[in-house]
């Protein structure tokens, strides 16, 4: 089922209700009903706001963000739906570290829900560098309804997808 390449990764029968609703035109019904709304996060400081908020929630032993943006070049399947970078560096007697996290531009369209979820799968990296279980209970801490949330991100980029022709 190449139509359904954000969903490789789940189960057949998953990917098999995904196929439906999407042939059958119905997901974007399920989507909007679901989540209604866009967020109104669309400036790069105003997502620096926003993950710097969640950062000083949840991880505030974590090193400083250093930088945040929407990149529109972000390729979605190849590289994620964001990324994160960290570098450390010594300078004189101290350890400086550089966090940065991009989300993909498309996001800029998205439900609050869904750039939430990005958020704090890459906040979680920031703890956490592999997708261990110790990663996803971090997620899960930040959000509760995480796994459904990263499923439904998924089917939104099918029907984005379906919908402009891709």
């Amino acid at each position: 089922m190449n139509t359904l390449k954000y969903l490789a990764g789940y189960p057949e029968t998953i990917q098999l209700q995904a196929g439906e609703l999407l042939e059958s035109g119905r997901l974007g019904g399920y989507l909007q009903r679901k989540y209604p709304t866009r967020h109104q996060i669309q400036s790069d400081r105003a997502l620096y706001d926003y993950i710097n908020n969640l950062r000083n929630q949840y991880l505030r032993k974590s090193p400083p963000l250093s930088q945040v943006r929407y990149d529109s070049k972000l390729n979605v399947l190849k590289q994620a739906l964001g990324m994160h970078t960290y570098q450390s560096r010594v300078q004189g007697s101290k350890l400086k570290a550089h966090n940065s996290i991009t989300v993909a531009a498309l996001f800029r369209e998205a439900p609050p829900e869904f750039l939430r979820m990005i958020v704090v799968h890459e906040l979680a990296h920031f703890k956490e560098k592999e997708h261990n279980k110790a990663f996803y209970q971090l997620c899960c801490h930040m959000e509760p309804t995480y796994h459904q949330l990263e499923l439904d991100t998924r089917l939104w980029l099918l029907w984005r997808d379906r919908q402009k022709g891709a």
